[in-house]
């Protein structure tokens, strides 16, 4: 395992582990403690990281209330409990700055690749109800993406071989992410990818480790397969059983031209001399039927992409149809790309109406995925996610990404406010709710939960779930 903070969560997250997570580097010292999985507590010796600092930077205590904030300090007292007694916080106040404050001392360690690491497994030792629960892959995701490139971030990957693994977090990825994801072909080392993904060094090896620690590949390195296969083999066919395995994997996201290993622009008689060679090394006749069933039907499911792409690419009909299926993708073809996305998202609209939350934000990230401008998209999302349980974080993102590209929205104000609400944060969002007002001054449901309604009903305020089953897009135009 690399010594790093995203690998032990990664661990963590994977296993389901409890116990406490020590860090140590130079003055440094900090300690994270998991129940289950899920990041639930935190200490630290750094004072910008300490409960009174953050209670100010969030405005939930005064500047003279931090400053005389040892006054609060006694020998065995909570100091949170105790600035509540004093009347100075509310309960409301403090778990948001402890979840703020335990984010902040776990994402501080991020670009740390040096420093000492030790879990020490602990089962049953919280026994009480805990509110605070971090989703351990939005920290690493938080954390990967805002800690600043190291050089020896490099060093540790560049000699491995990046090998095609899960889907499970494929949905959270940027495009630059999903890009480096679709040249990873199990045989080649970061090394050699690096010059295909035409990406900085800086973008590349911290969106390889983040797709590592998320679980989407893992790594081998180039004189050790990562694949256990029976004695005896021979290392040639061992090695052709580790290609087999990645490529079963990796072949679901590449095109036919990338199957082939040829250009968009190859003559027929270049395709037909890739795929002879493809066959000699890959035919399913060429492994013993000894081997693992397994591995024999990867052999076959190998062997069927590779046909299937011949067969298209080798008859002109098929190729030019499938190459205006591909420039729908070119950014040459902006119009009809534009078309692709909205498609997309009317389909992800219909299906978010019907309550099949999962499969509409798949095909709301390939609308987001092909135009990520559009505000509506985000909007969407977002209402999606706060469907989801431990999405919520995520849906405010998006929330605001919907407002920054379409600020006149009074919608994404007004779901951003019933998600604050329905989290306990009534007066941010309250302040969501008078934004929409600026808007749309008659909006119904802000007029509503500020209390100022001008139809007198039963029911006081609108919940998320109202938010959520609203038409707020509009019928489609005809």
């Amino acid at each position: 395992m690399i010594e790093h903070i995203g690998c032990y969560l990664k661990d963590i997250y994977l296993n389901k582990k409890s116990g406490r997570l020590i860090f140590h580097y130079q003055d440094i010292h900090k300690y994270l403690f998991f129940q289950d999985g899920f990041l639930i507590f935190a200490k630290t010796n750094q004072r910008p990281e300490l409960l009174g600092k953050v209670l100010f930077k969030l405005g939930k205590i005064s500047e003279n209330d931090y400053a005389q904030i040892e006054d609060y300090i006694e020998p065995q007292k909570n100091i949170g409990q105790e600035l509540i007694r004093q009347g100075l916080i509310t309960r409301q106040d403090l778990q948001e700055g402890l979840s703020y404050q335990i984010r902040e001392i776990a994402l501080n360690i991020f670009p740390y690749f040096e420093g000492e690491f030790k879990f020490q497994p602990i089962q049953g030792f919280f026994e009480q109800v805990l509110e605070t629960k971090i989703e351990l892959p939005l920290l690493i995701e938080d954390g990967i993406r805002r800690m600043k490139f190291d050089s020896s971030l490099q060093l540790l990957l560049q000699d491995r071989i990046p090998v095609f693994k899960g889907k499970e977090f494929f949905h959270r990825l940027t495009e630059e992410e999903r890009d480096i994801l679709t040249i990873v072909d199990g045989l080649s080392s970061a090394a050699a990818l690096f010059p295909q993904a035409k990406l900085s060094p800086q973008v590349f090896w911290k969106s390889l480790f983040l797709l590592y620690c998320l679980n989407l590949i893992d790594f081998k390195s180039q004189d050790k397969g990562s694949v256990e296969v029976k004695e005896g083999i021979p290392d040639e066919m061992r090695r052709r059983l580790d290609e087999i395995i990645s490529l079963s994997d990796n072949f679901s996201h590449m095109n036919y031209y990338q199957i082939l290993k040829v250009e968009p622009t190859a003559s027929q008689a270049e395709i037909k001399k890739a795929y002879f060679q493809l066959a000699r090394r890959y035919h399913p006749d060429l492994f013993s039927q000894e081997m693992p069933s397994e591995i024999l039907e990867k052999t076959k499911e190998i062997f069927s992409y590779i046909t299937k792409a011949y067969s298209v690419l080798s008859d002109e009909a098929k190729r030019r149809s499938y190459n205006s299926d591909l420039a729908v993708l070119s950014p040459e073809n902006k119009n009809d790309t534009a078309k692709k996305a909205e498609t997309k998202f009317r389909k992800a609209k219909t299906l978010y109406d019907m309550g099949i939350y999962e499969d509409a934000l798949i095909l709301l990230e390939e609308a987001i995925r092909l135009v990520p401008n559009q505000g509506n998209y985000y909007l969407l999302r977002a209402l999606i996610e706060a469907k989801i349980q431990g999405l919520h974080r995520k849906a405010e993102e998006d929330f605001l990404k919907a407002i920054k590209l379409s600020p006149w929205n009074p919608e994404a104000y007004v779901g951003l406010g019933l998600l604050y609400k329905n989290e306990g944060l009534n007066i941010k969002g309250r302040k969501q709710f008078e934004k929409a007002l600026r808007f749309d001054p008659e909006h119904k449901i802000a007029l509503r939960e500020l209390g100022v309604s001008r139809v007198k009903e039963k029911k006081k305020g609108f919940s998320l779930k109202d938010i959520l089953t609203m038409d707020v897009f509009g019928k489609k135009k005809k």
